[in-house]
């Protein structure tokens, strides 16, 4: 009998789906004992299970799930998998009551990680990081964004980008290339900070654009790192070549950063903390998401919230991510995102569920692919042993993740 499910190659049945879609009035999207067929690694049925009475399933693999929930694969939108070492010594330091000032001077912060990686062949760059992605993988991250940052010179951000590319290449995951050479001032360019923005945009990004090596290009729009004049040069010159731009903005002062990658129609602005209005007006307007990072609030003990009812009030997406990194979030799990958005920066669960799926695939310019339960989405799934799609962000460490689906294939069980 022709039915909605004939030419699916899988079927998941008996299943609770928490779809994220907007046009499913229920809380997250839910359609209760409904049905999901796959074909050609993508979405091509979400039915009732009603629909499925009579009909022949012999040609597919059926999943009957048995009321588990199903929720779209989670996707870490802001990452720096990419480095040497770690700063373990320096986190200790500062448990010690050593200010951060005196582990600079004595070569640590930034410049520690900088020396690491560039020390660093491609090859140990990849066998570092893979610990890193196979947690993320391990919890349910179908998709994630990786940045460049700890070489700070040409040779060196091709290489952690090159880095990335191979890294990714042996992992069922959808992934996202960012160069943040504008990371921090490299001490080749002590006290000339516009010498070494012209220094990208003539050098670094032409050559990473020609080699396919980005998407988008990264700027740390801060007072410890690049003027909003320097940041706008450099997204000047991304725009130029067809580079998306974001920026880390508005995490430490307000730079008015955020506002300038809205300017440029940027896809997201990240950390926020010190966000004023016009900033979220700016952001808006012009579709660009809020991606909020409360390991690096956790890791640094900040207390000033990101303006997280402003950011509601006018409709700006908010999504979450690790900002795994050496320095300020060395957390591998999206996961502790979830509760610690709940739990630090007060948002709902089913905002925190938004925020690692549709929002986090817009902060990556995929929306229209990724991020959703839909029928023409890329069949990225993930199947729990859960009650309700809350218990994600409640509880912290209990495995419930049963089965990750990647372009339909079931990947991890």
């Amino acid at each position: 009998m022709e039915s909605l499910f004939t030419g699916c190659e899988r079927i998941w049945t008996n299943a609770h789906l928490a779809t994220l879609d907007p046009s499913v009035t229920e809380p997250y999207g839910a359609l209760k004992e409904y049905a999901l067929g796959v074909s050609q690694g993508r979405i091509s049925v979400i039915a009732p299970m009603a629909s499925l009475a009579g009909v022949d399933l012999e040609r597919a693999e059926v999943i009957d799930v048995k009321g588990k929930w199903i929720t779209p694969g989670w996707i870490d939108c802001h990452t720096h998998l990419i480095f040497a070492g770690n700063r373990a010594n320096e986190f200790e330091q500062r448990l010690l009551g050593v200010p951060y000032s005196e582990i600079a001077k004595q070569g640590g912060g930034i410049l520690s990680s900088v020396r690491a990686t560039r020390a660093a062949s491609e090859e140990e760059l990849i066998e570092a990081a893979r610990p890193r992605l196979e947690a993320l993988l391990r919890e349910g991250a179908t998709s994630v964004e990786i940045k460049s940052g700890y070489g700070l010179t040409l040779a060196d951000e091709i290489k952690m980008l090159r880095a990335a590319h191979k890294l990714v290449a042996d992992y069922p995951v959808n992934a996202s290339f960012t160069l943040l050479a504008a990371h921090a001032l490299p001490p080749e360019f002590h006290g000339q900070a516009d010498a070494y923005i012209e220094h990208i945009c003539q050098d670094i990004l032409p050559l990473v654009a020609e080699q396919r090596l980005a998407d988008a290009v990264d700027v740390f729009c801060e007072g410890i790192g690049f003027s909003p004049a320097q940041s706008e040069r450099l997204f000047q010159a991304a725009t130029a070549l067809g580079l998306a731009v974001k920026g880390h903005t508005e995490q430490l002062s307000n730079q008015h950063g955020s506002a300038l990658v809205a300017r440029y129609q940027g896809w997201s602005a990240d950390h926020l903390e010190y966000l004023d209005e016009a900033g979220v007006k700016a952001m808006a307007e012009a579709g660009t998401v809020a991606v909020l990072l409360p390991g690096a609030f956790y890791f640094l003990r900040e207390s000033k919230l990101p303006p997280i009812e402003s950011l509601r009030k006018h409709g700006v997406p908010m999504a979450l991510a690790t900002d795994f990194n050496p320095g300020t979030s060395p957390l591998a799990s999206l996961q502790l995102m979830l509760n610690m958005g709940c739990t630090l920066f007060r948002l709902t669960p089913e905002e925190a569920l938004a925020g690692v799926t549709k929002h986090a695939a817009q902060a990556l310019g995929w929306q229209r692919k990724l991020g959703m339960l839909r029928v023409g989405m890329q069949a990225d799934l993930l199947v729990w042993q859960i009650e309700h799609p809350a218990q994600l962000a409640y509880e912290f460490g209990c495995q419930r993740l049963v089965q990750r689906v990647w372009q339909g294939e079931i990947t991890h069980v």
